[in-house]
């Protein structure tokens, strides 16, 4: 049983946005220091042997009748891989593992959550709570909320992230748990890893996302990893308010 919560959904306002940011920094910071007495899942969407073990066998799961030549699904899965391994690397040169974990939300997305008057008024699905740095958590929800879709034809998806709600989710998380310099350098890196991982988890297992063909899902997921480690200065000026 749940209290009935009066609420609407995501409008991908600018104060929305802020309020989900603001609202992430909020959980995080009342968690910080809470102790459980029973072990926590541990395990996220960085450096993860799953995702490593899951990327070529993309390959493999793709419908024959719907799969491009070997190579050019072979380039594919071979990119994403080494972008998958770079930046888990980068997140930590960053600093990310002598940061201290704490309980995260671990699924920070906007159907998670109520909104009324762009205010969020309750978070749902705890689920995957679990023990983690905060940046792994922050850089998902900064994602979410940031991603540009559309309909079921990914090869329309623009591949760049919507920066001004990506700037107002961060503003509003730095109100009230400001990121350190090193949790703003690793953000990016871990967008990125979260795109990957999200994608080549399911399509190893089944050649689709969702409805999605499994190949075109990839390959947005390419172009959109691409933009972003093109883009990182726009990335961290757009964090640059919280310096």
């Amino acid at each position: 049983m749940f209290e009935y919560v009066e609420g609407g959904s995501y409008d991908a306002s600018p104060q929305a946005t802020r309020s989900a940011g603001r609202a992430l920094a909020l959980y995080h910071s009342l968690l910080a220091d809470f102790r459980s007495t029973f072990r926590l899942p541990s395990g996220s969407y960085h450096d993860a042997d799953s995702v490593r073990q899951a990327v070529h066998p993309t390959v493999g799961a793709l419908p024959l009748d719907r799969r491009p030549q070997p190579e050019v699904v072979t380039a594919a899965a071979q990119w994403l891989a080494e972008s998958y391994r770079f930046c888990g690397q980068q997140s930590d040169n960053a600093g990310l593992r002598s940061w201290n974990e704490q309980i995260v939300h671990g699924d920070w997305h906007p159907g998670n959550m109520l909104f009324r008057d762009q205010a969020v008024v309750a978070v749902v699905d705890y689920d995957a709570a679990r023990l983690q740095q905060r940046v792994i958590d922050l850089a998902n929800g900064a994602l979410q909320f940031s991603i540009i879709g559309g309909s079921d034809d990914t090869t329309v998806w623009p591949e760049q992230v919507d920066l001004p709600r990506f700037g107002a989710f961060m503003a509003g998380y730095a109100e009230v748990c400001p990121p350190s310099p090193g949790e703003r350098r690793a953000v990016p890196f871990l967008m990125c890893e979260a795109m990957i991982a999200e994608a080549v988890l399911p399509i190893a297992a089944t050649g689709s996302f969702g409805r999605i063909d499994g190949f075109a899902f990839l390959n947005m997921v390419q172009r959109k990893v691409a933009w972003i480690l093109k883009h990182l200065h726009e990335l961290h000026a757009a964090m640059g308010s919280q310096a």
